[in-house]
């Protein structure tokens, strides 16, 4: 799901107004109000990146950006899909399968309706409308957003009766087969146990996590979107993991491994004879340094070292970059002007690649001057500005009340 972000990206609207504004437009769109109300955010990774399909430890955290889910039931067997976002809209009879069309928006809370009745679940006819203020194609999530947004609202809406577990493996299964992505589990996993003022360490082999205090002191974290949109399923993100099941299968001739990120970069070097191809063993190269990257940033958080964790920030980068070949000219300007600047500690792509986002850790003092200097020298070496505003660290999805 592409959502784009509020029409002025420096201005967020407060909590209570941007719900009211909502419910307004859903009585527009159906001549009635809402009668059941959600937030999902969309997620940021701090590092460890093309981890989750690897098996090994990633560190998302949820953001206040996200999904905005309203919802009313209606007596006409009919689901009815609306977004403030696109102009595109479905009105679909209720029926027991559902397919994929084309790449419209609507794909994905589709998706979820279809899997939900699958599993055995009866639902009725539905009115529903989507707002996302996540940044256009931009890496944060939004389509998991929008699919756990939907989920947990189908569950609380007809007593699925489903754990919040549940609901995430049943929305990567709608990422995975409805929407035809190989992503792993952990964008589902961030927006829905996400937790304030903590990142998640998540084992996405066996989904066991622990939360990690980020305590940002003197510093925001910022997100900078390139700008330049990229959508996963039309980019090099499957070649991406078939390439790593070739490095697996190539180490499994002497090691007994489940995944690339079974082992550490000790062990990855002293087996390197068996992956012979240059470019396969960059890939292994990346995940098993980048999965260790991770066992050392928790460390770091859980001692209040946000400068060495900064420094691993740029070390995940320049591998994504050199190793794994997912970044490009946009999020390496971002990146490599962060690294020379006063006042920022860390800095690296976030999310798949390909375009989307980078995230910075910049002094507070700093980030107008920041944000200033780092939109003229993006404007510069690319041909237009990117969009830089600093986000929280926020809770995961749940439901939303309405006031008078």
């Amino acid at each position: 799901m592409i959502l784009p972000v509020q029409k002025n990206p420096e201005y967020l609207p407060s909590y209570l107004m941007h719900i009211q504004q909502l419910q307004q437009e859903f009585t527009r769109f159906f001549n009635k109000p809402a009668t059941k109300t959600y937030f999902c955010p969309g997620r940021v990774n701090l590092i460890g990146e093309h981890i989750d399909y690897n098996g090994g430890l990633v560190m998302p955290v949820a953001i206040d950006l996200g999904t905005y889910l309203f919802i009313a039931p209606n007596d006409d067997n009919v689901l009815r899909f609306r977004s403030l976002n696109f102009d595109e809209i479905l009105d679909i009879p209720l029926v027991n399968h559902f397919e994929k069309t084309d790449n419209n928006w609507f794909n994905y809370p589709l998706g979820v309706i279809h899997h939900f009745e699958k599993n055995g679940n009866q639902i009725s006819g539905l009115d529903i409308m989507f707002y996302g203020n996540l940044p256009v194609s931009s890496g944060l999530s939004s389509s998991a957003s929008i699919e756990v947004a939907t989920a947990f609202a189908l569950n609380d809406i007809f007593k699925g009766g489903y754990t919040l577990l549940d609901l995430v493996k049943l929305t990567k299964m709608v990422e995975n087969t409805f929407i035809g992505v190989n992503s792993g589990i952990m964008d589902q996993f961030a927006v829905a146990f996400g937790q304030q003022g903590k990142a998640m360490v998540l084992n996405c082999e066996t989904l066991a996590y622990d939360q990690v205090p980020v305590e940002l002191g003197e510093y925001l974290l910022v997100i900078i979107n390139t700008n330049k949109p990229r959508n996963l399923a039309e980019s090099m993100y499957n070649v991406r993991v078939q390439e790593c099941h070739i490095a697996l299968d190539a180490l499994r001739k002497e090691l007994f491994i489940n995944n690339l990120c079974d082992i550490d970069a000790e062990t990855l070097y002293k087996h390197k004879h068996l992956i012979t191809d240059e470019t396969i063993w960059k890939r292994a190269q990346h995940i098993v340094e980048e999965n260790d990257r991770v066992k050392l940033a928790a460390k770091l958080l859980n001692d209040g070292d946000l400068v060495g964790f900064g420094q691993l920030m740029y070390a995940s980068h320049y591998s994504l970059k050199d190793l794994y070949e997912v970044s490009g000219k946009e999020l390496d300007a971002i990146a490599g002007f962060g690294k020379d600047y006063q006042g920022v500690i860390g800095s690296r792509m976030t999310g798949a690649g390909f375009g989307g986002c980078a995230i910075a850790l910049v002094e507070k003092s700093r980030f107008a001057a920041y944000r200033k200097d780092l939109i003229k020298f993006y404007t510069k070496e690319i041909g237009y500005a990117p969009g830089i505003y600093e986000t929280q660290i926020s809770n995961g999805v749940g439901p939303l009340v309405l006031n008078d």
